[in-house]
């Protein structure tokens, strides 16, 4: 019996670190409020690299954090972060012309890995889509994104790096 109770008792904890750990990180991406400018840069079945600058801001009553990825000066990409009965998760608005949703697989107050849960205006399901992203806030003032990115059975990685504008 008290096994059972152990048991119950770890995925409890399992279970309320994960959501904290979500939490914590949405907290964290909610400090990313303002200008960044870095670049970016392509590898695997796409090549190319350049200049990437962002812009995060806070809407929705502080429920949304929305991430515009610049090429510029114009938005390329859009993302919306926020929380879902505890779960973190984002819509990745894609020069793809289609709208990823990704869910925290591994939440963590500096450290989230995104996995791919599905897709709008998809066209295929083997059409050119972001499955997944991998952000890494290295401290108040650098920041790393890597999208992972799919397109007909071929695997790209786009890699951005980021530094907070300070005036």
């Amino acid at each position: 019996m008290w096994l059972r109770w152990m048991i119950v008792l770890v995925m409890v904890a399992s279970a309320a670190a994960q959501e904290s750990g979500g939490a914590q990180a949405f907290e964290k991406i909610r400090s990313l409020n303002g200008k960044w400018e870095g670049s970016f840069e392509w590898s695997g079945a796409r090549t190319d690299k350049g200049k990437m600058d962002a812009e995060y801001y806070v809407t929705g009553g502080g429920s949304a954090i929305v991430e515009n990825l610049l090429k510029e000066g114009t938005p390329m990409m859009t993302s919306v972060y926020h929380m879902d009965n505890g779960d973190l998760r984002l819509t990745h608005y894609c020069a793809a012309q289609n709208q990823p949703r990704l869910k925290a697989k591994r939440a963590e107050v500096n450290a989230v890995d995104f996995g791919f849960v599905d897709a709008t205006n998809m066209k295929s399901p083997d059409a050119p889509h972001v499955s997944g992203l991998e952000s890494r806030m290295l401290d108040a003032n650098h920041i790393t994104l890597t999208f992972l990115f799919d397109a007909g059975g071929k695997r790209s990685r786009e890699f951005i790096q980021l530094k907070r504008v300070v005036k």
